[in-house]
């Protein structure tokens, strides 16, 4: 089984989806795809569910997409209200073209998606959260001319609502992918809680995401084992680790990393084969 993680940059760097499931090259084998900051429905990517089209692309016939917000961040957004689903899978009848079965209404949302081939028993989410405060980002510009070193901008941004979301595998793993906030003590109580909530599921244990936690911080204060090693953060100069995945003491696997470079994003996609 091949598991990934990737912050996808909602596909800023890519000329379509397609060129995002190419660099996946998942090949013949069972994975599980994790991907932060993706759009769904936003004119900034050409109104596509990225999640969906993804699949679609990957030939996996399981996803979940966990929409954060409803309109852009960093530009005018609010939360998901109770009378909206938060969380849309390939059960819910959603194409590419933007038809649901359960809902004809998609306004633009953001947010954070599982993609696999192996067959999906149940689906969570949980709830996380937000910081109260922001901070001042540092952020490739969008205009800088293909192949160049982006110049980068300081912006100060508010922190949104964060979820993790869990797929318990026909295989029996469960794997969780998260986003975590940037704000500093804000993002390790959220993952102490997705820790403690992982722990109470069946089978092996995989904690995927961008933890916004550089520095091995995330082992230390889980304890639990890093499957893969590698600077993540920027692409055009990697020197921080904030992309993991994780695992818990009681799962036991032979581990190959692999190494897929990509400008697609400012991070680089973590992969790793078990077996």
């Amino acid at each position: 089984m091949r598991i990934t993680s990737w912050n996808l940059l909602h596909g800023q760097g890519a000329p379509n989806i397609r060129a995002i499931a190419k660099t996946l090259d998942v090949g013949d084998s069972d994975f599980v795809i994790g991907v932060q900051e993706v759009d769904a429905y936003q004119d900034r990517s050409d109104q596509v569910f990225q999640v969906a089209e993804l699949a679609s692309e990957l030939g996996a016939a399981h996803f979940g997409f966990v929409r954060c917000v409803i309109g852009t961040p960093g530009f005018k957004w609010r939360r998901v209200r109770k009378d909206e689903a938060v969380l849309i899978t390939n059960s819910d009848s959603v194409n590419v073209s933007g038809e649901t079965g359960r809902n004809s209404d998609n306004p633009p949302s953001y947010g954070i998606g599982l993609i696999t081939n192996i067959p999906v028993t149940k689906w969570e989410i949980l709830p996380l959260g937000k910081s109260a405060i922001g901070l001042p980002l540092v952020f490739p510009d969008a205009s800088a001319e293909s192949g160049a070193r982006p110049k980068l901008r300081l912006i100060y941004v508010k922190d949104e609502p964060r979820y993790a979301v869990a797929a318990q595998l026909e295989n029996g793993c469960t794997v969780v992918n998260v986003h975590l906030s940037f704000v500093p003590f804000v993002n390790l109580f959220q993952l102490w809680r997705v820790k403690r909530w992982l722990a109470k599921m069946p089978g092996k244990h995989f904690l995927i995401g961008d933890l916004n936690l550089p520095f091995e911080i995330p082992v230390e204060f889980s304890k639990w084992k890093s499957l893969v090693s590698m600077a993540s953060y920027p692409t055009w100069q990697p020197k921080i680790q904030f992309d993991y995945i994780l695992s818990d003491n009681t799962t036991s696997v032979a581990v190959r990393p692999i190494q897929i470079r990509s400008e697609i994003s400012d991070h680089l996609p973590v992969t790793i084969e078990i077996n």
